[in-house]
Protein backbone atom coordinates (compact mmCIF):
# COMPACT_ATOMS: atom_id res chain seq x y z
CA UNK A 1 0.00 0.00 0.00
CA UNK A 2 1.05 3.26 -1.00
CA UNK A 3 0.50 6.20 1.35
CA UNK A 4 -1.57 8.77 -0.10
CA UNK A 5 0.25 11.89 -0.09
CA UNK A 6 1.23 15.41 -1.34
CA UNK A 7 4.47 16.41 -3.17
CA UNK A 8 5.80 19.62 -4.73
CA UNK A 9 8.93 21.46 -5.00
CA UNK A 10 12.86 20.43 -5.41
CA UNK A 11 15.97 20.31 -3.05
CA UNK A 12 16.98 18.77 0.13
CA UNK A 13 13.40 16.44 0.80
CA UNK A 14 11.10 17.24 3.96
CA UNK A 15 8.54 15.15 5.04
CA UNK A 16 5.68 16.01 7.30
CA UNK A 17 4.14 13.38 9.51
CA UNK A 18 1.13 14.71 11.06
CA UNK A 19 -0.44 13.75 14.64
CA UNK A 20 -2.94 10.96 15.02
CA UNK A 21 -5.73 14.17 15.80
CA UNK A 22 -5.23 15.09 12.63
CA UNK A 23 -4.34 14.30 8.91
CA UNK A 24 -2.13 15.87 6.67
CA UNK A 25 -4.16 18.86 6.02
CA UNK A 26 -2.17 20.01 9.62
CA UNK A 27 0.50 20.71 7.14
CA UNK A 28 -0.96 23.62 5.44
CA UNK A 29 0.02 26.37 7.00
CA UNK A 30 4.12 25.53 6.61
CA UNK A 31 3.57 24.14 2.95
CA UNK A 32 4.27 26.89 0.75
CA UNK A 33 6.75 28.42 3.09
CA UNK A 34 8.75 25.37 2.48
CA UNK A 35 8.72 24.80 -1.15
CA UNK A 36 9.23 28.31 -1.68
CA UNK A 37 12.47 27.43 0.78
CA UNK A 38 13.84 25.56 -2.12
CA UNK A 39 12.74 21.92 -0.40
CA UNK A 40 11.03 19.45 -2.06
CA UNK A 41 8.06 18.27 0.19
CA UNK A 42 6.42 15.25 1.05
CA UNK A 43 3.41 14.63 3.46
CA UNK A 44 1.48 11.46 3.77
CA UNK A 45 -1.44 10.83 5.21
CA UNK A 46 -0.34 7.50 7.85
CA UNK A 47 -2.65 4.61 7.29
CA UNK A 48 -6.28 4.90 8.96
CA UNK A 49 -6.34 8.72 8.30
CA UNK A 50 -7.01 11.02 5.26
CA UNK A 51 -7.18 9.26 2.36
CA UNK A 52 -5.59 6.53 3.13
CA UNK A 53 -7.69 3.69 4.31
CA UNK A 54 -6.57 1.49 7.41
CA UNK A 55 -4.94 -1.95 6.63
CA UNK A 56 -5.38 -5.64 8.32
CA UNK A 57 -1.80 -5.85 7.65
CA UNK A 58 0.85 -6.62 10.47
CA UNK A 59 2.49 -3.06 9.12
CA UNK A 60 4.54 -0.41 11.10
CA UNK A 61 3.55 3.06 10.22
CA UNK A 62 7.47 3.78 9.71
CA UNK A 63 7.53 0.90 7.48
CA UNK A 64 5.42 2.70 5.09
CA UNK A 65 6.57 5.94 5.45
CA UNK A 66 10.11 4.39 4.34
CA UNK A 67 8.73 2.38 1.64
CA UNK A 68 7.13 5.60 0.30
CA UNK A 69 10.24 7.01 0.23
CA UNK A 70 11.52 4.71 -1.94
CA UNK A 71 8.54 4.43 -4.39
CA UNK A 72 9.67 8.53 -4.56
CA UNK A 73 13.45 7.37 -5.31
CA UNK A 74 13.76 9.45 -1.94
CA UNK A 75 17.48 8.71 -0.42
CA UNK A 76 17.33 11.28 2.90
CA UNK A 77 15.11 13.25 3.73
CA UNK A 78 14.59 14.92 7.24
CA UNK A 79 11.31 13.77 9.38
CA UNK A 80 9.15 16.63 10.66
CA UNK A 81 6.73 14.82 12.96
CA UNK A 82 4.11 16.16 15.28
CA UNK A 83 3.41 14.18 18.54
CA UNK A 84 2.51 10.20 16.90
CA UNK A 85 4.00 11.41 13.73
CA UNK A 86 7.19 12.34 15.88
CA UNK A 87 6.92 8.59 17.30
CA UNK A 88 7.45 7.63 13.54
CA UNK A 89 10.41 9.76 13.05
CA UNK A 90 11.61 8.50 15.92
CA UNK A 91 11.47 4.97 14.87
CA UNK A 92 12.77 5.59 11.46
CA UNK A 93 15.79 7.47 12.29
CA UNK A 94 16.83 4.52 14.78
CA UNK A 95 16.30 1.46 12.62
CA UNK A 96 17.27 3.35 9.36
CA UNK A 97 19.42 6.78 10.31
CA UNK A 98 21.39 6.09 7.18
CA UNK A 99 17.96 7.79 5.71
CA UNK A 100 17.41 10.60 7.58
CA UNK A 101 19.56 14.18 7.24
CA UNK A 102 18.14 15.60 10.72
CA UNK A 103 14.54 15.48 12.82
CA UNK A 104 12.23 17.81 14.30
CA UNK A 105 9.77 16.90 16.77
CA UNK A 106 6.87 18.77 17.68
CA UNK A 107 5.35 17.61 21.13
CA UNK A 108 6.26 13.82 20.13
CA UNK A 109 5.71 10.63 21.57
CA UNK A 110 8.62 8.28 21.90
CA UNK A 111 7.99 4.44 21.42
CA UNK A 112 7.24 2.20 24.05
CA UNK A 113 5.84 5.37 26.31
CA UNK A 114 3.95 4.33 29.03
CA UNK A 115 1.32 6.71 29.62
CA UNK A 116 0.64 8.21 32.93
CA UNK A 117 -2.31 7.52 34.95
CA UNK A 118 -3.63 11.09 34.04
CA UNK A 119 -2.64 10.69 29.89
CA UNK A 120 -4.67 7.10 30.84
CA UNK A 121 -7.74 8.87 31.82
CA UNK A 122 -7.72 11.61 29.31
CA UNK A 123 -7.74 8.16 26.55
CA UNK A 124 -10.49 6.53 28.52
CA UNK A 125 -12.49 9.73 28.59
CA UNK A 126 -11.97 9.92 24.66
CA UNK A 127 -13.29 6.38 24.37
CA UNK A 128 -16.15 6.35 26.74
CA UNK A 129 -17.53 9.45 24.86
CA UNK A 130 -17.09 7.59 21.23
CA UNK A 131 -18.49 4.40 22.57
CA UNK A 132 -21.75 6.80 24.05
CA UNK A 133 -22.17 7.81 20.19
CA UNK A 134 -21.31 11.44 21.45
CA UNK A 135 -18.58 11.93 18.71
CA UNK A 136 -19.13 15.83 19.04
CA UNK A 137 -18.21 15.66 22.17
CA UNK A 138 -15.14 13.69 21.92
CA UNK A 139 -13.93 16.31 19.15
CA UNK A 140 -14.55 18.97 21.65
CA UNK A 141 -13.15 17.04 24.90
CA UNK A 142 -9.74 16.51 21.82
CA UNK A 143 -9.68 20.23 21.22
CA UNK A 144 -9.87 21.37 25.16
CA UNK A 145 -7.27 18.78 26.37
CA UNK A 146 -4.58 19.51 23.61
CA UNK A 147 -4.97 23.18 21.82
CA UNK A 148 -2.95 25.80 23.56
CA UNK A 149 -4.84 29.04 24.63
CA UNK A 150 -3.93 31.12 21.62
CA UNK A 151 -5.40 28.60 19.41
CA UNK A 152 -8.30 31.00 17.77
CA UNK A 153 -11.64 30.01 16.73
CA UNK A 154 -10.62 29.37 12.73
CA UNK A 155 -7.60 26.66 14.53
CA UNK A 156 -10.08 24.99 16.80
CA UNK A 157 -12.78 24.76 13.54
CA UNK A 158 -10.03 23.04 11.17
CA UNK A 159 -8.21 20.31 14.12
CA UNK A 160 -11.97 19.93 14.90
CA UNK A 161 -12.97 18.94 11.30
CA UNK A 162 -9.80 16.50 11.18
CA UNK A 163 -10.10 14.89 14.24
CA UNK A 164 -14.22 14.48 13.33
CA UNK A 165 -12.40 12.91 10.46
CA UNK A 166 -10.15 10.79 12.74
CA UNK A 167 -12.87 9.63 14.97
CA UNK A 168 -15.48 8.76 11.97
CA UNK A 169 -13.10 6.59 10.25
CA UNK A 170 -12.18 4.62 13.47
CA UNK A 171 -15.65 4.01 14.17
CA UNK A 172 -15.98 3.19 10.23
CA UNK A 173 -13.26 0.43 10.40
CA UNK A 174 -14.41 -1.28 13.76
CA UNK A 175 -15.25 -3.97 12.03
CA UNK A 176 -11.53 -4.37 10.84
CA UNK A 177 -9.54 -6.60 12.81
CA UNK A 178 -5.64 -5.38 12.05
CA UNK A 179 -3.34 -7.40 13.87
CA UNK A 180 -1.42 -5.69 16.55
CA UNK A 181 1.68 -4.57 16.10
CA UNK A 182 4.79 -5.11 19.03
CA UNK A 183 6.20 -1.93 20.70
CA UNK A 184 9.71 -1.00 19.41
CA UNK A 185 12.90 -0.66 21.39
CA UNK A 186 14.36 2.78 20.04
CA UNK A 187 17.84 3.65 21.13
CA UNK A 188 18.05 7.16 21.12
CA UNK A 189 21.84 7.09 20.69
CA UNK A 190 21.73 5.20 17.08
CA UNK A 191 20.01 8.78 15.84
CA UNK A 192 23.29 10.59 14.49
CA UNK A 193 20.86 13.31 12.74
CA UNK A 194 21.00 16.62 14.30
CA UNK A 195 17.35 17.01 16.05
CA UNK A 196 15.32 20.19 16.99
CA UNK A 197 13.21 18.82 19.85
CA UNK A 198 9.95 21.50 20.70
CA UNK A 199 7.60 20.78 23.64
CA UNK A 200 4.69 22.97 24.05
CA UNK A 201 4.11 24.78 27.75
CA UNK A 202 0.53 23.86 27.85
CA UNK A 203 0.95 20.75 26.80
CA UNK A 204 0.12 17.49 28.90
CA UNK A 205 2.79 16.47 31.24
CA UNK A 206 3.81 12.94 29.71
CA UNK A 207 4.95 15.03 26.37
CA UNK A 208 6.75 17.73 28.14
CA UNK A 209 8.40 14.43 29.84
CA UNK A 210 9.50 13.09 26.26
CA UNK A 211 10.65 16.17 25.23
CA UNK A 212 13.08 16.72 28.02
CA UNK A 213 14.04 12.73 27.89
CA UNK A 214 14.75 13.02 24.24
CA UNK A 215 16.86 16.10 24.52
CA UNK A 216 19.25 14.29 27.15
CA UNK A 217 19.36 11.30 25.21
CA UNK A 218 19.45 12.38 22.00
CA UNK A 219 23.04 12.95 21.11
CA UNK A 220 22.49 15.92 18.92
CA UNK A 221 19.52 17.66 20.25
CA UNK A 222 18.15 20.50 20.88
CA UNK A 223 15.29 21.60 23.32
CA UNK A 224 12.88 24.47 22.93
CA UNK A 225 9.74 25.17 24.81
CA UNK A 226 7.21 27.29 23.67
CA UNK A 227 5.47 28.94 26.35
CA UNK A 228 2.27 29.82 24.26
CA UNK A 229 2.04 26.29 22.91
CA UNK A 230 -0.18 23.37 23.65
CA UNK A 231 -0.07 19.97 22.17
CA UNK A 232 -0.56 20.97 18.39
CA UNK A 233 1.96 24.29 17.87
CA UNK A 234 2.31 24.25 14.03
CA UNK A 235 -1.57 24.96 13.61
CA UNK A 236 -1.21 26.93 17.09
CA UNK A 237 1.28 29.51 15.82
CA UNK A 238 1.69 28.60 12.61
CA UNK A 239 3.95 31.77 11.79
CA UNK A 240 6.33 31.24 14.61
CA UNK A 241 6.73 27.37 14.30
CA UNK A 242 7.48 27.63 10.81
CA UNK A 243 9.84 30.54 11.41
CA UNK A 244 11.26 27.45 14.35
CA UNK A 245 11.41 24.44 11.28
CA UNK A 246 12.78 26.85 8.31
CA UNK A 247 16.04 28.22 10.90
CA UNK A 248 16.53 24.30 11.67
CA UNK A 249 16.23 23.47 8.00
CA UNK A 250 18.91 26.14 7.01
CA UNK A 251 21.33 25.44 9.58
CA UNK A 252 21.47 21.94 8.66
CA UNK A 253 20.99 22.21 4.87
CA UNK A 254 22.49 19.22 3.43
CA UNK A 255 25.20 20.14 0.64
CA UNK A 256 24.19 18.72 -3.36
CA UNK A 257 20.24 19.57 -2.67
CA UNK A 258 19.27 16.50 -5.09
CA UNK A 259 19.17 13.76 -2.60
CA UNK A 260 16.59 11.83 -4.84
CA UNK A 261 16.78 9.62 -7.99
CA UNK A 262 16.39 11.15 -11.58
CA UNK A 263 13.61 12.53 -12.36
CA UNK A 264 11.94 12.15 -8.74
CA UNK A 265 11.57 15.76 -8.35
CA UNK A 266 8.48 16.16 -10.58
CA UNK A 267 5.22 17.43 -9.03
CA UNK A 268 3.20 14.06 -7.56
CA UNK A 269 0.01 14.83 -5.62
CA UNK A 270 -2.78 12.99 -4.34
CA UNK A 271 -6.20 13.70 -2.57
CA UNK A 272 -6.08 16.66 -0.36
CA UNK A 273 -5.06 19.50 -1.48
CA UNK A 274 -3.85 22.41 0.94
CA UNK A 275 -6.91 24.08 2.88
CA UNK A 276 -9.24 21.79 1.91
CA UNK A 277 -11.14 22.21 5.00
CA UNK A 278 -15.08 21.00 4.96
CA UNK A 279 -17.24 20.02 7.87
CA UNK A 280 -18.48 17.18 5.53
Amino acid sequence: MTLAHDGDGAGPVVVLLHSSVCDRRMWDPQWSVLVDAGYRVVRPDLAGFGRTPPTTDPRRDADDVLDLLDTLGIARATLVGASDGGTVALELAARRPDRVDSLVLLCAGRPGHTPSPALRAIEARERALLAAGDVAGAVEFVLDTRLGPSADALTRYQVGVMQRDVFDGRLAADSLSAPSVPDVDVDPSAITAPCLVVSGAHDLADFRRIAAELSESLPNARHVELPWAGHLPSVEQPRETTALLVAHLAEHRVRGDERAEPGANVRATTSVQAGEFSAG
